[in-house]
């Protein structure tokens, strides 16, 4: 399995759960590309075109899985199973 491909999450400041999801990433010291819908508001279609809702936040693992609005528990069994932590 490559690890080329980075994690990404798309969120925004004023969204609690994004708020959450990425300070645990930060603090699991995750490599990810976040992706701010506030300053890019077009990536929104692209996370709505990635999970098939508009909830946020959408993370995207490199195995092209991904979660919206996903637990701690459920962001940490995946990266886990992906073994980046």
């Amino acid at each position: 399995m490559t690890t080329s491909v980075p994690l990404k999450m798309f969120g925004a400041a004023w969204c609690g759960d994004c708020r959450r999801t990425k300070a645990q990433l930060d603090e699991l010291g995750v490599d990810y590309e976040y992706i701010d819908l506030v300053a890019d508001p077009a990536a929104a279609d692209v996370a709505k075109e990635i999970s098939g809702r508009t909830n946020i936040p959408v993370v995207v693992y490199p195995d092209a899985s991904h979660h919206v609005e996903p637990s701690n528990a459920d962001v940490e069994a995946k990266l886990r199973e992906l073994s980046l932590i």
